[in-house]
């Protein structure tokens, strides 16, 4: 306590004992026992408001002793099983040193795909995140005195490369190489890269990675099989200096279905893993053909000039009606293509107005104007005009698809019958010319309404600009590709669906296995109230269950990964609604973690002297707890922690002066005393 504040309190009792006297004893002749007990209330009132005024604070200091932090993390990941015993043996060693715990606060963590702070290994983990096991514990353990003991083979599945990580760091990492450290020759296949599906009669690419680890110089075969056939082999050569080799190939889609790929390379002599020597994907080859109906009452070569074009792309598949067809033969059709229509497309159109398909319509030179205003209301027509030759004009500012590889140089003209009065907001993708003037009404426009998709071209002919197309580039391609993007256009006027699936044809291991789904109500709104039950069948012992997918934000999901390798089929079904899709997959019995055959103490050793640290082996373990208790940055500190505290609490204090001055006022005033 301070001087000053001594002072002060001194003064204080000196003021109140001086304000009593005056007021009890100053021309007062009584003096009695009641004057003694009333003024020494009084005293103690005035006295504690005093102290209140001065609030009287001394200071006391705390010590304590500082621990630095040591942190054993472990690797559980399943590749580090193999050296489990001396995992245990070190992990007790550490537990026993008794120098340890005095001079650390110790604390034990576990870490595979996430860190976990126990010390109940189980080496279950499938994958090892080195990186941010340590960055975490960086954020847990800021601003301390740290040094991390790593137990672990060095080999990291996911995440970044932890080597690199020196600079981020603030604390000492002493790396422990567990398992075994003999580098072993191995070649092995990193990756397998494809498309999710193929159409068919294509070709779908596939990427193979392959590398090897080693001094020699190696021949290898790796082979492609699909579904149990050999597609695709090709010998490589790879060398301690040229060790990587990447594959590219292309498999023919022959047959719709799921292609199940195995990719393998075959084994060196004295390879001691060829786990890695395989990996599987697969690929599902579907068969999308767009189905495309050219209705016409005419003979005219401007329909074979369309079918031409549009099966250039195996796709799609072209067939030829007249109107006067059985409508239910339309039932598969994709898009049609309404060639002059007359008063004899009054069934087609019907149909098509209640089916609300994509319709391409061309109007030539003979235009039946009355009929075509009243079956359809997208357009109209006047047809008081002669027959003229219209020449197309590419609209560079079309939107709905990319046109800019079309070119309308030196095609020639078509010929139209008619005028056009209003077209419905549709956009022009070709302005017409005549006789040298552009004019704003389309030659050809898109429309996109309620109704479905829409084209209409006004001009016949069509035919010679394909010829033209020939005689300028020696192929169909510039007309060809233009009417496939019409027909791309159109055939992509697809249902939406309330219910849809996101899942996987193929996992390798069941840790990453979900299927995830999405449910809309009828205004196609997400729906977060249903609810989704996913019936699982194993394709192999045919054991059902039924699974709840839970709610996840804004989708469902079903958690599979403590199902066994396998192949599974499922249906997904909305509870309380006719609704339900299907799928199948396949689990491989894939483990990561057992990829690799080796310690990569290389790279603990990177870590331990980017971090300051430095790299030990099981048999060296005396040498790194000697190296870590006697290291003087880890000694504990003491800490002194200087507290300001009241002299008086003043609820004490003021429950004291009310006590006081009031005791003292209900005497004065049952003795009758003002």
């Amino acid at each position: 306590m301070q001087t000053s504040t001594i002072l002060y309190i001194i003064l204080a009792a000196i003021v109140a004992l001086g304000l009593v006297l005056f007021q009890y004893y100053y021309k007062t002749k009584k003096r009695g026992k009641l004057h003694v007990l009333l003024s020494f209330l009084r005293f103690i009132g005035l006295f504690g408001i005093f102290l209140l005024l001065i609030n009287p604070k001394f200071t006391k200091n705390e010590y304590t002793l500082e621990k630095a932090n040591l942190i054993v993390l472990t690797d559980n990941s399943s590749s580090v099983e193999i050296a489990a015993n001396d995992v245990a043996s070190i992990l007790d060693q550490i537990k026993s040193t008794a120098a340890l715990k005095d001079q650390f606060n110790v604390t034990e963590y576990l870490f595979g795909t996430n860190l976990v702070a126990s010390d109940s290994i189980s080496f279950t983990d499938k994958n090892t995140n080195v990186s941010q096991a340590l960055t975490q514990l960086k954020a847990i353990y800021a601003n301390t005195k740290t040094a991390v003991i790593l137990l672990s083979d060095g080999n990291q599945t996911i995440g970044v490369d932890y080597g690199y990580l020196g600079n981020q760091l603030k604390y000492a990492t002493y790396p422990i190489a567990i398992g075994d450290t003999t580098q072993y020759e191995d070649v092995r296949i990193n990756a397998v890269n494809s498309n999710k599906f193929a159409f068919l009669k294509n070709k779908y690419p596939i990427e193979i990675g392959v590398s090897y680890a080693g001094n020699s110089s190696i021949s290898a075969t790796v082979t492609v099989v699909v579904n149990g056939k050999s597609s695709y082999r090709e010998n490589i050569k790879l060398s301690r200096t040229d060790n990587v080799k990447t594959i590219n190939t292309l498999l023919n889609a022959s047959s719709v279905g799921i292609k199940n790929i195995k990719v393998s390379v075959s084994t060196i002599p004295n390879e001691l893993n060829t786990k890695n020597n395989q990996k599987s994907s697969v690929v599902e080859v579907i068969d999308e053909k767009t189905n495309i109906v050219i209705v016409s009452d005419l003979v005219h070569p401007d329909i074979g000039a369309l079918k031409k074009a549009i099966e250039s792309n195996e796709q799609r598949a072209v067939s030829i009606k007249k109107p006067n067809v059985n409508l239910k033969s339309l039932d598969e059709a994709n898009v049609f293509i309404l060639y002059q229509p007359n008063a004899s497309f009054s069934a087609i159109y019907n149909y098509l107005q209640k089916k609300k398909s994509s319709v391409f319509t061309i109007i030539g030179e003979d235009v039946n104007a009355n009929f075509i205003n009243r079956i359809q209301k997208t357009f109209r027509v006047d047809g008081d005009y002669p027959a003229q030759e219209t020449f197309p004009v590419l609209n560079s500012a079309f939107t709905k698809f990319d046109i800019s590889e079309f070119s309308t140089d030196e095609l020639p003209p078509l010929n139209y019958g008619g005028g056009l009065l209003d077209y419905g907001g549709g956009e022009p993708l070709l302005r017409k010319k005549i006789m040298g003037k552009i004019f704003d009404a389309p030659m050809l426009f898109a429309l996109d309404n309620e109704e479905g998709k829409q084209l209409v071209l006004f001009g016949e002919n069509i035919w010679k600009w394909r010829m033209q197309s020939f005689r300028s580039n020696q192929n169909f391609e510039n007309f060809d590709d233009f009417i496939g993007k019409l027909m791309l256009y159109l055939a992509s006027n697809k249902t939406k669906n309330r219910l849809n699936l996101d899942f996987e044809k193929i996992y390798e291991g069941s840790s990453d296995a979900k299927i995830k789904a999405s449910y809309f109500d009828e205004a196609f709104v997400f729906d977060a109230n249903a609810t989704l039950i996913l019936k699982l069948k194993n394709s192999s012992t045919g054991d059902s269950s039924e699974i709840p997918m839970l709610l996840k934000s804004n989708f469902y999901e079903a958690d599979l990964s403590n199902l066994e390798p396998d192949n599974y089929s499922f249906t997904v079904m909305v509870e309380d609604e006719n609704r339900s899709k299907s799928g199948s997959f396949t689990i491989l019995d894939f483990d990561l973690e057992q990829q690799f055959s080796a310690t990569d103490f290389k790279k603990l050793g990177q870590l331990a002297s980017s971090t300051g640290g430095a790299l030990y082996f099981p048999n060296q373990i005396e040498d790194l707890l000697t190296k870590i208790t006697n290291d003087r940055q880890y000694v504990p500190t003491q800490k002194s922690t200087k507290n300001v505290v009241s002299l008086i609490d003043f609820r004490i204090l003021l429950g004291l002066i009310i006590a006081a001055l009031s005791a003292e006022w209900l005497i004065r005033k049952y003795n009758g005393l003002t």
